[in-house]
Formats: structure tokens, C-alpha cells, sequence
């Protein structure tokens, strides 16, 4: 896809800092750093977020995490990393090509906070929601 910056990015036309490279995924530095070492994990193939990946492409995308994760957190020496995937935008997806954000974590004072607000459980509606949400996965 030629307006897509990571498609753009695989196959040379904006140049990157590459980590690692296979025939099925590439990892590079992000180039706004939001920490040192900030890294996207992208397969080559375009989809638009995990939300479209079949079992296979994910197996092949995911399965590179661990170890480009333990060889980033050596290389930076940070404590503690985020990884997280964004998918769509009121999630915060802004390139719409699947990646995964490796954010190596240097302490509290590195920029990012990231926090989530509680609920109180209630327990009949986690066992109707988690009904709904099996009977999609078994379907």
C-alpha cells in the first residue's frame, strides 16, 4: 500500500533503524522514541490491526515478541517495558497497519503513566458478559 508508512517502511522507501528482519516480520526503532529504545514489531503483510489478523499471521507476528523484547531490555538495560497494541483509534491506533509498541521502562519519572480506573465488580453482569463473549469465541 503505497500510503501506508510502515508498507512504505518494509519495503524501503522511508528508511528506519532496524532491529530485526525475517521474511514474515520487522522490528525498528519508533522514530518519536517515547522512551530509549521504543520499538514497533510489524508484519509484512498489511492488515490493519490484530482486529483483522487470521491465527497464522498472528502466530508468526507474536511469537517474535519474546525475542526481540529480552534482547531490547538487555541493550537498554531498563527495569521494566510496556508492550502494548493499539487497535483502532479510540484505542489510540493512529498508523493503521498492526504493530506493537515495545516502550523499555526506566522508572517513574520517564514520561509515561499510564493508569486505569477500577469499577467495582459486579458479578452477574461479568458472568453475562463473559456468556456473550464465549458464545462469540465458540461460534
Amino acid at each position: 500500500m503505497d500510503n501506508c508508512i510502515f508498507c512504505n517502511i518494509i519495503s524501503g522507501k522511508i528508511p528506519s533503524s532496524k532491529i530485526y528482519e525475517d521474511d514474515q516480520v520487522l522490528a525498528f526503532l519508533d522514530i518519536t522514541q517515547t522512551t530509549p529504545g521504543h520499538t514497533l514489531l510489524i508484519p509484512k503483510k498489511h492488515v490493519r490491526n490484530v482486529l483483522d489478523m487470521d491465527a497464522e499471521l498472528a502466530s508468526k507476528t507474536f511469537s517474535r515478541l519474546p525475542k526481540i523484547a529480552r534482547a531490547l531490555q538487555k541493550a537498554t538495560e531498563a527495569p521494566a517495558m510496556n508492550i502494548i497494541n493499539n487497535n483502532e483509534e479510540i484505542a489510540g491506533q493512529s498508523v493503521f497497519h498492526a504493530h506493537i509498541h515495545l516502550i523499555p521502562r526506566y522508572g517513574s519519572e520517564d514520561g509515561i503513566d499510564i493508569t486505569y480506573t477500577t469499577h467495582e465488580p459486579d458479578f452477574e453482569a461479568l458472568a453475562v458478559l463473559a456468556q456473550k463473549i464465549h458464545k462469540e469465541i465458540t461460534e
